[in-house]
């Protein structure tokens, strides 16, 4: 008898997920997503980077996932015709205090296995980038940038091809286990799968908690805004311009990043969104339900400064352009508009912490993908490797 496998959530994670185990089980697998097309919230709304790896600490499991993903990643935009183009990345000190922070990356970038990694001088950084400064830098020549929402449509196909299917406007509204089985109630339909696979990026707590297993972390969005460049002011990029990050946090900062398409985005900030699909500030739906986890509060004690800081950037334009001329100086604040914003899933525990790592949950026959940050659209197809390995096998 045929294995039937549920997926929920059609952002690229769930997709790949879904496609890797129809490949390599055989099974029937039926992606269910409340929106009315794939790839709607975290897939659909990031700057398109491939992350090469730099910056993840050696041997974690994001490390590990990235680099395979990179590689898995090319292969499937080259077999399938997607836009990828390895465009590099400048990771620049903007200051000689950032000098041994940036030594460190590149050694970290090299233990990855991260290919090409140079350290640069400030005369050097400028053949790369003509319009940029700083006092030193890592080139990354390989890191590029694809369009995810065309690689979520393609998996979404490659799983109708396999005998699957991805129902789309099906939000799931009940879970139950009963004799073996995960009964799913999604939309007026109900479903009996063998197994259950939740990728469900924004809306993972609310699943997890219908199937049983709130956990001990919990989802708590952040808004990313970016500003795009306009006019020739997007010639001053070539590529990648990225600020030496903060090792405290696992946003990168405010950056500059050539997109496919050719726009040009600056940003994006991270600030604590008052809902889980919080695009705009007004949207306060689920600010209750936030911040009645207790690390939300006790994340927001700990780091409050830089919390003022980043709302701070959400309303005064400067602080976005003064983010930007650090690295490009040329620009100026007319040459900067708003650009549409993303909300990231970032998991925080009961202390508090914000989890950077890749964690995934097995409770009997559901897999619960609690956290899969930045670069999780990178390491999608390693991802689903990893989880096809996870999900109990059939038995015979």
């Amino acid at each position: 008898m045929t294995e039937k496998i549920g997926v929920v959530g059609a952002g690229i994670v769930g997709l790949a997920v879904a496609r890797e185990l129809a490949r390599t089980r055989g099974a029937e697998v039926t992606v269910l997503e409340k929106e009315s097309h794939v790839g709607a919230h975290q897939t659909g709304h990031n700057s398109g980077v491939v992350h090469a790896g730099i910056y993840y600490p050696p041997g974690s499991l994001k490390a590990r996932l990235c680099r395979e993903g990179v590689a898995l990643l090319k292969e499937y935009c080259a077999a399938h015709a997607l836009p990828y183009d390895e465009v590099g990345k400048l990771v620049v000190a903007g200051n000689q205090a950032e000098r041994p922070l940036l030594s460190a990356l590149a050694e970290r970038a090299r233990a990855n296995g991260v290919p090409g990694i140079a350290e640069l001088d400030a005369l050097a950084l400028r053949e790369i980038e003509p319009h940029a400064v700083g006092v030193g830098a890592i080139h990354s020549p390989y890191t590029a940038i694809c369009d995810f929402p065309a690689v979520a449509r393609r998996l979404a196909l490659d799983v109708a091809e396999m005998g699957g299917s991805v129902r789309l406007s099906h939000p799931v509204r009940a879970i139950r286990e009963r004799s073996g089985k995960v009964e799913v109630v999604a939309a007026k339909r109900k479903f009996a799968f063998d197994r259950l696979v939740v990728c469900g990026g924004l809306g993972t707590d609310k699943v997890a908690e219908m199937a049983g297993y709130p956990g001990d972390v919990r989802i708590v969005p952040f808004r990313g805004e970016f500003y795009a460049l306009r006019g020739e002011a997007k010639d001053l990029v070539s590529g990648l311009i990225y600020p030496v990050p903060d090792p405290r946090y696992p946003f990168l900062g405010v950056h500059l990043t050539r997109q496919i398409d050719g726009r040009v985005l600056v940003g994006p900030n991270a600030v604590l969104a008052l809902a889980y699909e919080g695009y705009q500030w007004r949207n306060i739906r689920d600010f209750g339900q936030i911040l009645s986890w207790p690390g939300t509060l006790r994340m927001a004690m700990a780091h409050w400064r830089t919390g003022i800081k980043e709302a701070y950037g959400s309303f005064v334009k400067k602080a976005f352009l003064n983010g930007a001329r650090r690295y490009v100086p040329e620009l100026t604040a007319a040459d900067l508009v708003r650009a549409p914003g993303g909300v990231r899933a970032q998991a925080v525990a009961r202390d508090g912490r914000l989890l950077d790592d890749f964690v995934v949950d097995v409770h009997g026959n559901i897999v619960l993908v609690r956290n899969a940050p930045s670069p999780a659209a990178t390491s999608s197809l390693a991802i689903a490797r990893h989880i096809a390995g996870i999900v109990p096998a059939p038995v015979r």
